[in-house]
């Protein structure tokens, strides 16, 4: 993998408004951010490209939870962070079953910064 690649973050959110900042912020501080609108979306790159998974849970026809999940069973061991504006002892379970965190959203930066720099080779 190329240095460019071990640092290119994906990040899938369905509010147009939300991919916006989060590659802003991320592309300022130094990342390459692939941006997805959709879970289709997102299964139609090739996942082993990525460090990590910026990811919302409640998105329309896929959820976040359901595409890790999705993920996870077709043996992708990439890195995922899920953001939800309304969490839940379900969603955490869930998340925690699949190995993967969650934080509120909005994440603050130091948060993400905290993520993406755990999740690099």
């Amino acid at each position: 993998m190329t240095e460019a690649e071990c640092r290119t973050v994906a990040v899938v959110d369905d509010d147009q408004a939300v991919r916006d900042s989060l590659l802003f912020l991320l592309e300022v501080i130094g990342y390459t951010v692939e941006i997805f609108a959709s879970a289709a979306e997102f299964l139609r790159a090739n996942v082993r490209h990525f460090a990590c998974l910026i990811l919302d849970h409640h998105m329309p026809n896929m959820t976040g939870l359901e595409l890790a999940g999705r993920l996870r069973a077709d043996g992708a061991v990439i890195p995922i962070l899920l953001i939800t504006g309304s969490p839940s002892p379900t969603i955490t379970a869930s998340a925690a079953t699949l190995g993967i965190k969650v934080l509120d959203k909005p994440p603050s930066e130091e948060a993400l910064i905290d993520f993406i720099n755990g999740a690099r080779p």
